[in-house]
This record gives C-alpha cells, structure tokens and sequence, in this order.
C-alpha cells in the first residue's frame, strides 16, 4: 500500500469530516456553537487536526476513532 503525503492524508480526513456533517444535515456553525471547533478549517484540508481535536469530532457524530478511518 502507498503511503500518503501529509497534505494528501488531511484531505482525507477533510472530506470524512465533511461528509459526516452533511449526512447530518449540521451546518459548519451549528456544529461551532455545539462544540466551539471551527470545522470550516479543518473541512478545506490546510488545518491540521488533532488528536483530541479529531476525537471530538467523532464522538459529537457518535463514531469511534476506528470507525473514522474505516
């Protein structure tokens, strides 16, 4: 398997953040007032995200970690 580049793996990440808040049917500033992170950066795959920053993500969708990368 080839690895990513950084900028290749936050567009990655980007754009599963961005579609779970779609599915959701959450805007950017609903999702800011719920959780105070501004997703609209980390969305566009230039901010990178993390660790916790991620995880809170995942648990305001009600998603794992795991899940995330599946």
């Amino acid at each position: 398997m080839a690895q990513l580049s950084d900028k290749e793996l936050l567009k990655q990440i980007a754009n599963r953040i961005k579609g779970l808040r779609k599915e959701k049917g959450i805007t950017q500033e609903a999702f800011y007032n719920d959780t105070n992170i501004h997703i609209a950066r980390i969305e566009v795959g230039k901010t990178n995200v993390s660790v916790s920053t991620l995880n809170a993500i995942c648990n305001y969708f009600d998603i794992s970690l795991k899940d995330f990368f599946i």
